[in-house]
């Protein structure tokens, strides 16, 4: 087992993604790369905390490669927008990896490198060590698969599946 702490914005968009992704088993939402000791929903929102909105992500490596979970990361979001994801605006929205180890450091980089290829501006993704990773509160934890029917996931999430689906689709659960 394999695990990543990855934000591209929101964290209900990857976490969405991941929940549907064959070989993960576990998808958690939460904080990284902060300053707040207790940080909330509310508190990273705002700003202050100096936290991204992340995803843990736990996969099976002999089911699916860590190259494509680190590729429908660069696919879910927009990694040559700084602090910001489409109405989403601020560091807590930032691009960012943060590694566990030396490992992961350089497979995150190559992936960057990899997927610049598919971007006219430079990738901003911030790669950074793993200081700590705080759960975010239950409600966002599948977010998406609660309430498929809520506007941000019908506007802003279905979209970001529909392109995963298009690029993953052998990775991706109905």
């Amino acid at each position: 087992m394999q695990t990543f702490v990855l934000g591209g914005g929101c964290f209900w968009c990857l976490d969405a993604i991941y929940q549907k992704t064959r070989g993960v088993t576990n998808v958690v939402s939460g904080y990284s790369g902060g300053h707040d000791r207790y940080p909330s929903y509310e508190t990273v929102c705002s700003g202050t905390t100096g936290h991204a909105e992340v995803v843990e992500v736990t996969f099976d490596e002999t089911v699916v490669p860590a190259d494509v979970i680190l590729d429908m990361f660069f696919t879910a979001h927009d990694p040559t927008s700084l602090n910001r994801q489409g109405y989403d605006v601020g560091t807590q929205y930032r691009s960012v990896m943060f590694y566990a180890d030396d490992a992961q450091k350089r497979l995150f980089k190559e992936a960057i490198d990899r997927n610049q290829e598919a971007w006219d501006d430079p990738i901003v993704t911030e790669l950074t060590p793993l200081p700590q990773f705080l759960a975010a509160e239950e409600i966002h934890n599948d977010f998406y698969g609660k309430r498929p029917e809520v506007g941000y996931c019908q506007v802003i999430i279905n979209p970001k599946l529909a392109k995963a689906r298009k690029h993953y689709k052998e990775w991706l659960v109905a």
